[in-house]
């Protein structure tokens, strides 16, 4: 059943060197796993999200993937450094995230890949 399984995202990208390079360039990650056509990402954190080749592209309009942090300005001025560019509002507060742990919200920021994938990047209040 569902509630059984895990959970990961899979991200569409126009070409896998291209979206390679920037994973690693850019946000420090490298594939554990090369697919035909795909590379699979397990962040330290936990869970995982593959890269896979489509001539598709993603509307960019909803965040398609996000993470969480212990530190968002770190975290922030970190990738920031190494060329990768926010939203214009930068570091914002969300309400109503995490209600169910007791949260009142997160502070978070979005970035786009190269294929134009939103991601965010969240710290719980």
């Amino acid at each position: 059943m569902l509630k059984d399984g895990r959970v990961a995202a899979r991200i569409p990208v126009q070409s896998l060197e291209r979206a390679r390079a920037f994973y690693t360039e850019k946000l420090g990650l490298e594939p554990v796993e090369e697919r035909p056509g795909g590379l699979l990402y397990r962040p330290a954190g936990g869970g995982e999200f593959a890269l896979f080749e489509s001539s598709g592209a993603s509307s960019g309009t909803h965040t398609q993937m996000g993470w969480e942090v212990d530190d968002i300005e770190a975290t922030v001025a970190w990738l920031k450094d190494r060329g990768v560019e926010f939203d214009e509002a930068g570091i914002v507060e969300v309400e109503g995230n995490y209600p169910s742990k007791g949260g009142r919200g997160e502070r978070a920021a979005w970035f786009r890949d190269l294929d134009g994938n939103l991601f965010g990047v969240g710290q719980r209040l």
